[in-house]
């Protein structure tokens, strides 16, 4: 069994849970330029109408357009317009635990991915390791030069789109270190330290996040993910539980109609589900870009195979879960130096980081690149699967949930291994 290892003393940093909250925050004012989501419409009634419009998605259904701030009611009022929304702005939220740095010797590396071991894809790697599979992570960005990525990395299509209304800007890198965990534990080539799901599949950075980020910025960048045919589009990221009202303005129908067009077009989608600790199936709530038609919602196990204590939920509302770490009912810490099985940090997603550096980070986030990865094995082996199909598959290959109707798992926890046996 190849395992794409060979080791390295590094200096392990930003033990972390990693995930997003939404700041509900106009980007315009009075006087100024302000950027909306524009569901229905054509162009050229909403140019006749006075708004410039930046980028059309979902063939057209959906437009990213700038204009006067506080102009909904002129936008709801262009014929064939049927939902409008002011852009928002999405931020890191804090951590939910951290540590100070650590190092480990040569031979730990390996041992340390528990996350890869419980999904026994190691041993899926026998048969499938992502060759040919391109992976977008949609994140802060991701540092291309880190050891056990470069082999993978496609900078000539990496891309950001951080300026709010939907327009590309060069790759510069990444901004923080979430982006570069997340590529990692999807497609780390184990070249100095970790190995990832699918260590052959090309890894390409669409940077959404900055300090902070917005929503047109994400939906640009799942547009131009399908637009390079990528295999699979990660979203670690998303807004807040919204309450079942924050649907009148459209934002929900946006969504899924961009969603729904990258996965026509043979692009998975897998997002985190989020780090609320929330019944998305209760009272009507909703997390975007994921619990929409369209993409894999992902929510999160720990060491011991349990519902992670802060991972969002809800039947329906999940398609599988993943490891992403973390005690598995509460949030606490142990002492590291403590006789127990899974002490802290290392129950965490141990992953690459910026500067040649890897470290632990727990959260949804964590979790939904495990499922990207196993796309990335699906369609070594069957390139021509549709995007509903690979779903089916991963589904059909996860264990410990009956069906498909677990309210925290959905159709179970994935296990690479049985995924691509079934292919």
């Amino acid at each position: 069994m190849t395992r794409h290892t060979k080791t390295r003393r590094r200096v392990l940093q930003g033990i972390t849970a990693a995930g997003l909250s939404v700041g509900m925050i106009g980007t315009g004012s009075a006087g100024s330029t302000t950027t909306y989501v524009v569901t229905g419409g054509s162009r050229s009634r909403l140019e006749d109408a006075g708004f410039a419009v930046t980028r059309e998605l979902a063939g057209g259904s959906v437009s990213i357009v700038s204009g006067p701030a506080d102009a909904e009611d002129d936008l709801e009022a262009v014929s064939g317009v049927s939902g409008v929304t002011e852009n928002f702005e999405v931020d890191l939220a804090d951590p939910v635990e951290s540590a100070e740095p650590r190092t480990t010797d040569d031979a730990a590396f390996t041992d340390l991915q528990w996350d890869k071991e419980i999904t026994d894809t190691f041993e899926a790697h026998e048969y499938a390791t992502g060759e040919g599979s391109r992976i977008v992570v949609a994140d802060t960005g991701v540092d291309g030069s880190h050891p056990d990525l470069e082999a993978n990395f496609n900078e000539d299509l990496s891309i950001a789109f951080v300026d709010g209304d939907g327009t590309p800007s060069p790759y510069i890198g990444d901004s923080g270190d979430h982006g570069t965990h997340v590529a990692g534990t999807a497609a780390a080539t184990g070249a100095e330290g970790v190995t990832g799901t699918a260590p052959d599949a090309e890894i390409v950075s669409v940077q959404v996040l900055d300090d902070g980020g917005s929503f047109t910025d994400i939906l640009a960048g799942a547009d131009y993910a399908a637009s390079i045919g990528a295999d699979v589009a990660n979203f670690s990221l998303g807004a807040a539980p919204q309450p079942p009202q924050a649907n009148s303005d459209g934002m929900r129908v946006a969504v899924q109609r961009v969603m729904q067009d990258v996965a026509r077009r043979g692009t998975v989608s897998t997002v985190s589900s989020g780090n609320a600790e929330t019944n998305l199936q209760q009272g009507g709530l909703f997390y975007l870009p994921g619990t929409v038609q369209g993409v894999m919602t992902i929510s999160a196990s720990g060491p011991n195979d349990e519902l992670a204590f802060y991972s969002n939920y809800g039947t329906n509302e999940i398609e599988v879960g993943a490891p992403g770490g973390g005690y598995e009912t509460e949030e606490k810490t142990v002492d590291p130096d403590a006789d127990v099985e899974w002490p802290y940090p290392t129950n965490l997603v141990y992953s690459t980081e910026p500067d040649g550096t890897y470290g632990w980070k727990a959260g949804t986030s964590m979790a939904a690149p495990q499922v990207a990865g196993l796309v990335g094995l699906v369609r070594e082996l069957e390139p021509d699967m549709n995007a509903n199909e690979v779903e089916t598959n991963i589904a059909h290959g996860a264990e410990r949930a009956e069906g498909r109707s677990s309210s925290e798992f959905g159709a179970g926890r994935i296990n690479a291994l049985n995924t691509v046996q079934r292919l």
